[in-house]
């Protein structure tokens, strides 16, 4: 095992109100991105997967420049005043076409750019000098999580060139029930019996290694409707645990919950993950 292959990561976003309230998932975020950079150096890119970014076949933004692009409506006007300013990643681009291309899996070429919310909330804090090349993935919502799985597998040769392969969603994702108090209810509102259950059906049967229940966490995980009446924002975990690999056990890193039913959990993968503990 290569001590310095980089785990993959998946972490949740949450609200865009994030970026202006941090709570404990930011606080966690502020102190990944040095864990990282201490314990495998700083990355050379990153391959960024959110939630917010999807198309009908997967497409690599590969432009030389990115600005955050604010694709929310109805939040505190100061969200808007928040930039991140990155530099793109157009040689990694080739890489990752070529890397798809090995594994079977189509892929289109954009020069375009933009960061999504659930890609610069994140990078705010895990990077905030906005100094590390960005290269974001669009997924297909509408593939199954052992799709998921097969893209983020086509990837995992990224950790040995130093590419952190950053996927980002929420841990649990029902925005009816957040919004059921209005546009902004209590964050910090006792968690709701469903979400516990379904955050603890994630880490344990991770832990487990129990693929086969994880795919099929629809069917399988408690309350999973409820939580996930989309799949989209748990899927980027699939894209993760793929780049990380079957072998090791996904590794829950954080767990926090917002408004009550968001949760904010982050996961590592790969056989180095234990590195990036607290």
């Amino acid at each position: 095992m290569d001590p310095n292959r980089m785990p993959a990561l998946f972490v949740s976003h949450g609200s865009p109100m994030t970026a202006l309230e941090p709570g404990a998932a930011g606080a966690f975020m502020q102190a990944l991105g040095p864990r990282i950079d201490t314990a495998f150096g700083r990355p050379k890119a990153i391959l960024a997967v959110s939630a917010h970014t999807a198309a009908r076949a997967p497409v690599l933004l590969a432009a030389a420049r990115h600005e955050a692009v604010y694709d929310f409506g109805g939040f505190d006007p100061k969200l808007y005043e928040l930039r991140y300013d990155a530099p793109g990643a157009p040689a990694l681009a080739e890489r990752v076409v070529a890397l798809m291309g090995e594994a079977g899996l189509p892929v289109h070429l954009s020069r375009e750019g933009g960061l999504d919310h659930g890609n610069w909330t994140p990078l705010r804090y895990l990077y905030p000098e906005a100094d590390v090349p960005v290269l974001p993935l669009a997924f297909v919502p509408t593939q199954t999580p052992e799709q998921q799985f097969a893209l983020g597998k086509a990837l995992a040769p990224l950790a040995d060139d130093g590419v952190l392969v950053l996927a980002s969603g929420s841990i649990t994702h029902n925005l009816r029930r957040v919004f059921s108090s209005g546009m902004r209810g209590p964050v910090d509102a006792k968690e709701i019996p469903e979400s516990a259950a379904f955050r603890h059906w994630m880490a344990e049967r991770s832990a487990a290694r129990d693929w086969e229940a994880l795919f099929a966490y629809r069917e399988r995980a408690p309350h999973a409707p409820d939580m996930h009446p989309t799949d989209e924002h748990l899927l980027p975990w699939y894209v993760a645990a793929g780049a990380g690999g079957r072998e090791a056990a996904p590794l829950r890193l954080h767990e926090s919950v917002t408004y009550g039913c968001l949760g904010m959990d982050a996961y590592a993968f790969g056989p180095n993950a234990q590195r990036l503990l607290g």
